[in-house]
């Protein structure tokens, strides 16, 4: 069974991210997001930098300074998030899927793999930060969460 692993960078960018979307005054401090969402100061700040430099927040210093979203929270979805920080969505050995071929009885497994990172596009791609502070997913993702399978 293929199990997708998710970074603990790209964890914790997609919850900061989530909190500046949620920010009632539009701007969060780097401590004020490390706080909420108990990740490591250092750390977070590693983030953002990587965040702010792929377009998707922007910030300020000083005594007003924060950060908050480039864009609308509907117009940044989760897949744009770990982009940013992992790269590509589904590698195999490093490469992307349509690059690596298999000799012999193998070779119908580069397009399970092909599949498989469509179906995660289907879902990372389909969810906007605004659908996550909102709490109402996309009805094909909450129809797909509904599946008591979905679960184990």
């Amino acid at each position: 069974m293929a199990r997708m692993r998710l970074s603990a960078r790209a964890d914790y960018a997609l919850r900061a991210a989530i909190e500046l979307a949620a920010a009632q005054d539009g701007h969060v401090t780097a401590e004020q997001l490390a706080q909420t969402q108990q990740i490591p100061g250092k750390f977070l700040e590693t983030i953002l930098t990587t965040l702010r430099r792929s377009g998707l927040v922007r910030s300020q210093r000083g005594p007003d300074g924060g950060f908050w979203l480039a864009r609308q929270a509907s117009e940044i979805s989760l897949a744009d998030i770990i982009r940013a920080i992992d790269g590509q969505l589904l590698g195999v050995r490093g490469e992307r899927p349509e690059n690596v071929s298999y000799p012999g009885a193998a070779e119908p497994l580069q397009r399970v793999w092909i599949a498989l990172r469509a179906n995660e596009r289907a879902v990372l791609e389909t969810v906007t930060l605004a659908d996550i502070i909102s709490g109402k997913l996309p009805s094909a993702i909450q129809l797909l969460t509904d599946s008591p399978k979905a679960w184990m």
